[in-house]
């Protein structure tokens, strides 16, 4: 990214251009990454505006400027988290369910994923575990350390978000159907 060193160095000098340039920089992925959580623009850009004044109050705490992004991310992420925790009720079944769906099944519809509308009709407590999982990468004990659930029920919520996931691609291939049908 051009200039991040720079504007990274700056930011930490209390610098308001150099942090400017930053929220400029990283600001609309943030936002997509809050949103992913809770599903609501207004929520997200609030957390993002909060994201961003804890991330310039406490940047003495990200040493390298090669690390900015993910040091940002992880706020982001976690303060996402807090939010959809604190304001919503989100309710864990806590069943083990079979998996239907195989990794293949969702796989065949990513090319034409359009990511926001997936994300504004998953039930949340589906999405919250979703993200956690296959975009951040974490594991299913420490999602229940996150989230104060059990092990089980994060992989229970994993298993009926990709089985959500295929039947609402299934859904859209077969809406994509109808219409080419009636094209013709």
């Amino acid at each position: 990214m051009e200039n991040l060193e720079k504007n990274f160095l700056l930011a930490k000098k209390q610098d308001r251009m150099a942090q400017k340039a930053l929220y400029e920089m990283f600001s609309a992925k943030m936002l997509a990454i809050s949103n992913s959580y809770t599903n609501n623009l207004h929520d997200a850009e609030d957390i993002l505006i909060s994201a961003f004044m804890k991330c310039f109050t406490k940047l003495d705490e990200c040493r390298d400027w090669k690390s900015f992004p993910f040091w940002l991310r992880k706020i982001v992420v976690n303060d996402s988290i807090s939010f959809v925790r604190k304001n919503r009720n989100i309710l864990y079944a806590d069943i083990e369910i079979a998996d239907d769906y195989s990794d293949e099944d969702l796989d065949e519809g990513l090319e034409q994923l359009n990511i926001e509308e997936i994300f504004s009709q998953m039930p949340a407590g589906y999405r919250l575990i979703f993200n956690l999982y296959v975009f951040e990468e974490k594991k299913h004990q420490e999602i229940a350390e996150i989230l104060n659930i059990s092990e089980g029920t994060s992989k229970s919520q994993l298993s009926k978000a990709k089985k959500w996931l295929a039947e609402f691609l299934k859904a859209k291939e077969n809406e994509k159907r109808n219409t080419e049908t009636i094209k013709i």
